[in-house]
C-alpha cells in the first residue's frame, strides 16, 4: 500500500527558514526549564499542602490538584491567558505560559512526590523518632533519600512531559518550536519538511532527559 505513495522533499525551502526553527528551538528550552523548575517547587509545596494538619490548605492542595489533573491542559492555557491574565493586565505570553505550564506539571509531580514519601514504612518513621529525630530531620535525612529513588523514575517521565507539552503554547502566539514550524509549513507547504526536523528537535530535548535519569537510577541501585 504504502508504496504507491510519492513525496519529493524540498529541503531547499525549509532551509531559507533555519533561523526561525533555531529561535523556536531556544525559546522551546528556556520554557521548560524554568517551567521545570517551577514545577518541582510548587510540586512539592502542594505535595506538602496535602499531608498538612490545616484543613484548608489540605483542602485546596487536594481541591487544585484534582481541577489541574481533570482537565485538558489546551483548556487551561486558554482560560489562564483570556480570562485571569488578561484581567488581570499581565501581557507577556512567555512569562505567562511559562507559569501555566508549571502550574499544569506541578499537580503531576506534587502526586509523583507524594505517592514516592508515602511508600516509605512506617517503621523508618518511628525509627528516626526514636532516635530523637526532629520530623524536618526525619524527613530530611531518613524520608527522603529513600523516596528519591522511587519518585526518580515517574519524575523523569513528567519532566519530559513539560517539552513536549509546551508545544501547546502555539494557541496563545508563543513563538516556540511548534509554532514556529507551523508558520514555515505556511510559507513554503513543506509539510514533512517542517514536522520532521520538528519531531527530531523534541527527541534531542527529551532523550538526554531519559538517558541520563536512567543512569542515575542504575548507580543509586548498584
Amino acid at each position: 500500500m504504502f508504496t504507491t505513495i510519492s513525496y519529493d522533499f524540498y529541503w531547499e525551502s525549509i532551509y531559507e527558514y533555519r533561523q526561525k526553527f533555531i529561535d523556536g528551538f531556544l525559546v522551546t528550552i528556556y520554557i521548560s526549564f524554568f517551567a521545570l523548575i517551577l514545577s518541582l517547587i510548587f510540586g512539592v509545596l502542594f505535595a506538602y499542602g496535602q499531608n498538612s494538619k490545616f484543613i484548608l490548605l489540605r483542602f485546596f492542595s487536594r481541591f487544585y490538584i484534582e481541577i489541574i489533573r481533570g482537565t485538558p491542559l489546551l483548556v487551561q492555557i486558554l482560560i489562564f491567558f483570556y480570562v485571569f491574565a488578561n484581567n488581570l493586565g499581565f501581557d507577556n505570553r512567555y512569562i505567562i505560559g511559562t507559569v501555566i505550564l508549571s502550574m499544569f506539571a506541578s499537580a503531576y509531580v506534587s502526586e509523583i512526590i507524594r505517592a514516592g514519601v508515602k511508600s516509605i514504612d512506617k517503621g523508618q518513621y518511628e525509627s528516626a523518632k526514636s532516635l530523637g529525630f526532629t520530623p524536618t530531620q526525619s524527613y530530611m535525612y531518613i524520608i527522603f533519600p529513600q523516596a528519591y529513588k522511587r519518585i526518580l523514575p515517574p519524575l523523569t517521565g513528567q519532566f519530559a512531559s513539560i517539552i513536549k507539552d509546551s508545544s501547546l503554547l502555539s494557541i496563545i502566539s508563543i513563538s516556540e518550536f511548534t509554532m514556529n514550524a507551523q508558520e514555515v509549513n505556511a510559507y513554503t507547504y513543506s509539510t514533512l519538511e517542517s514536522y520532521i526536523p520538528l519531531a527530531l528537535g523534541y527527541l534531542a530535548l527529551t532523550y538526554p532527559i531519559s538517558y541520563y535519569a536512567s543512569r542515575l537510577e542504575k548507580n543509586m541501585k548498584d
